[in-house]
């Protein structure tokens, strides 16, 4: 069957200022890794047309299928703080767009398709190590319950991409709700173009918060539900253990998905300053950060929003500021009952955050495993016997033995039982996640063109709350000299 895509692209139609028509580049000899078959139905896509070498093609860019009309669009960003005017998609290229089988339009985008006007001297292209990263690390998101863009297909180039040294080239074709940013904002705002600014937040609201445009104030009611969303999402990041690795504000989505999978990882052993970018040598984007950095990020979106605010600057700094003081309390209300959640708590009572914060300090000073302690404390919850094997994850075990009796204390208040609490703990406490180390194997091994390994890890991870007999070794932490500390941008 012919491949056809019922493509309707909204973001093409708005100004050209806003995108820069765009072509992928060709590429040598594109072979089909993997498809994403459950999303790609979801889509409404054929996979089998998909698979087919005409469906390569596309997915390599070397065919731009009939109603793509593929363009790189505009946007700044704060690179560590630092403002950079223009940056824009460098080595991306929107597709167009897909409405899905649940109504609900997505973008389609090639990463790693070549040169565009914003690639400020970049090839353009991904090596194949950060492209399998994002497909592993955004499915597991996804799996996880966590809103994330996802990967519908990895296709390899027979290129090789030029970094430190030679490596395999490849394409990711990337889905996402969509690919605004609060760097796409912060592009108008800079060149204080407040045309393009109402034009850009009126379709946010039509494409991502429909109900902020019957609000009294239209775009104040945007910022406040932005800043909701980022506040769910980081809090859904930190229970899980994830580190996004590089949260600029090119990096920090208007629809509230994790996006731009670069130096992201999952902490082994837990502690707050964790950081495994490469290029983070100040601890800027620590998993402990995130909720900070979060914060900062949505400042500078209601910096970019002022002229729409208000009628003059003055009130227009006191509803931005109004709106941005939600984010803390929103945070700490999803952090907080995503934490009660893990340890087994249902219902709310006075010192629960304390038991919680009791756990993660224990878990830092004795390097307990972040993953391995959640899911051990489900068990627990129906064994006591099995507090033992907690116990063990720590460097000294009388710090959670001192825990574990005022948990206990504390779940005599709760209602059900054991068993049914058990269930519900296993289903927030991850058997297993992307380990650093597995991704690293994943990829050496597909360097090496053995994509098995790969393939075992993406099954893997599609169910991670689950048993999953003869799979224990996924869910094992690391040995010290199979550690990972360092992860890289995929420029």
């Amino acid at each position: 069957m012919p491949l056809r895509i019922p493509f309707d692209n909204t973001y093409a139609r708005l100004p050209e200022r806003f995108f820069a028509p765009q072509a992928p580049s060709p590429v040598r000899s594109p072979k089909l890794m993997r498809v994403n078959a459950a999303l790609a139905e979801a889509l409404g896509l054929d996979v089998a047309a998909l698979e087919s070498p005409e469906g390569v093609d596309v997915l390599s860019g070397n065919r731009v299928p009939e109603g793509a009309e593929p363009i790189a669009l505009a946007y700044s960003g704060h690179q560590f703080g630092h403002f950079v005017p223009q940056l824009g998609d460098g080595r991306a290229i929107l597709m167009g767009e897909v409405v899905g089988r649940d109504g609900v339009r997505r973008d389609l985008q090639w990463k790693g398709s070549g040169r565009t006007r914003f690639s400020r001297g970049g090839d353009g292209r991904a090596a194949l190590g950060p492209v399998l990263r994002e497909y592993v690390l955004s499915e597991a998101l996804h799996a996880l319950g966590i809103p994330t863009t996802r990967a519908l297909a990895a296709v390899t180039t027979g290129e090789p991409v030029l970094r430190e040294t030679a490596l395999p080239g490849a394409v990711l074709l990337r889905v996402a709700a969509s690919h605004l940013r609060v760097g796409t904002f912060c592009y108008f705002g800079a060149r204080r173009d407040e045309e393009g600014l109402r034009i850009l937040a009126n379709y946010a609201m039509k494409r991502h918060y429909e109900a902020a445009l019957e609000a009294a104030h239209p775009v104040r009611a945007l910022l406040e539900a932005v800043v909701a969303r980022q506040a769910d999402l980081v809090a859904k990041w930190m229970s899980v253990g994830f580190i996004h690795g590089v949260m600029n504000t090119d990096n920090s989505s208007i629809s509230g998905e994790t996006i731009d999978y670069g130096p992201c990882a999952f902490m082994d052993a837990y502690h707050p300053g964790t950081v495994f970018s490469s290029i983070d040598h100040q601890g800027r984007y620590a998993y402990g950060n995130q909720p900070r950095i979060a914060g900062w990020n949505l400042a500078r979106l209601a910096e970019a929003l002022l002229p729409l605010l208000a009628e003059n600057e003055d009130e227009a700094i006191v509803v931005a500021q109004a709106t941005l003081d939600g984010f803390a309390p929103r945070f700490s209300q999803a952090h907080a009952a995503a934490f009660r959640a893990k340890i087994g708590l249902t219902t709310t009572r006075e010192g629960d955050d304390a038991l919680v914060e009791g756990l993660l300090s224990a878990m830092a000073s004795g390097a307990a495993d972040f993953t391995l302690t959640f899911r051990g404390l489900a068990a627990a919850v129906t064994d006591p016997a099995k507090d033992a094997d907690v116990r063990a994850l720590f460097r000294e075990g009388e710090a959670f033995d001192a825990w574990a009796n005022a948990w206990r204390l504390r779940l005599a208040y709760e209602p059900g039982d054991s068993a049914s609490r058990g269930s519900i703990m296993r289903a927030v406490n991850p058997a297993y996640i992307p380990r650093n180390h597995r991704v690293e194997e994943a990829i050496q091994s597909a360097i090496r063109g053995d994509f098995g390994p790969f393939e075992a890890l993406v099954e893997v991870l599609a169910r991670p709350f689950d048993e999953q007999p003869g799979r224990e070794a996924y869910a094992a932490a690391p040995q010290p000299e199979e550690r990972v500390l360092r992860t890289f941008c995929g420029t």
